[in-house]
């Protein structure tokens, strides 16, 4: 039996993992422990064959934190991360999985800029969280060798039933607009159950690098806006006529174009980074994601 540890008591992502690993009945051993004060450092990481470290501070409106605030960000999701590794492997944790974001990458290519990220794209941060994740995750990577091994997971947005983050917002709005643009957009998206069992998969095969899991299909948009309304019975009429106006409005600059390219840019991890060849962890399709989630 596997015995794992999952930092950041009562997260989404660390209670939907450990939810998913307790049913497989007799398999795993999973405990949470809170990162808020320093009681963990007490906690004897020796007992546990994996630490998954999902702590941390999400993404902020970046335009709108202090000087202050962004040293806290490098607190919690650098020193922090990093800080919980070397306690892993003093203690003889035999693997530490880390969850790192997209978002090192930078910002989602912009509407008439698609955005492809390959294993030869360079890590390039536009901001400040994005740049606390990306230190924590080469932090990190330095500590492995023979007997710790380090996985570093780059997932793109996550999202299911109870969820934050932009996802929300987009249901939101497909559940109260009565007319959306009809735009061909493509972006890497990934259900939190194909990530539970992502990691599922890198725990029973011991794995160690850095992976970049996704949906088995892209997301568009305009299609992600008709499905969740099909679900949840709302009419929505998405049109091609609006599209120019989508266009034009993309070249505005501030919020409106922001938005805009935000809401219809272009950000994917290309196919071939995402094959996982020991096991299947895509599992759920792009409709059945929409249904779990909003059904």
């Amino acid at each position: 039996m596997k015995k794992i540890l999952i930092t950041g008591a009562n997260s989404y992502i660390g209670t939907s993992v450990e939810s998913w690993l307790k049913a497989f009945t007799g398999q795993y051993f999973v405990e949470t422990i809170d990162m808020i004060d320093g009681a963990w450092r007490k906690h004897e990481f020796s007992q546990y064959d994996v630490v998954y470290h999902v702590a941390g501070l999400a993404h902020a409106d970046v335009g709108k934190i202090s000087e202050e605030q962004k040293k806290n960000y490098y607190k919690i999701n650098t020193d922090l991360a990093v800080d919980t590794a070397r306690k892993a492997k003093a203690e003889g944790v035999k693997q530490f999985i880390f969850m790192s974001s997209m978002i090192v990458y930078g910002e989602s290519g912009s509407y008439r800029n698609p955005k492809v990220i390959n294993r030869n794209t360079i890590p390039q941060p536009s901001n400040f969280y994005g740049d606390s994740k990306l230190q924590a995750d080469m932090g990190i990577q330095r500590l492995q060798d023979e007997e710790f091994k380090v996985v570093v997971v780059r997932p793109p947005m996550i999202y299911g039933k109870g969820s934050k983050g932009n996802y929300p917002i987009l249901a939101k709005m497909a559940k109260n607009l009565p007319i959306f643009p009809k735009v061909t957009n493509k972006r890497s998206m990934l259900h939190i159950d194909n990530l539970c069992e992502f990691i599922r998969l890198m725990i029973d095969n011991e794995e160690c690098g850095v992976f970049f899991p996704q949906n088995k299909e892209y997301s568009e948009t305009s299609i992600l806006v008709k499905l969740i309304a099909e679900c949840t019975g709302h009419k929505i009429f998405v049109t091609k006529l609006l599209k120019p106006f989508v266009r034009l409005a993309s070249f505005v600059p501030g919020k409106i174009g922001a938005l805009v390219n935000k809401a219809f840019g272009n950000l994917i991890y290309s196919q071939e980074m995402s094959v996982y060849s020991k096991g299947n962890y895509q599992i759920v399709d792009l409709n059945e994601s929409i249904k779990k989630t909003e059904c």
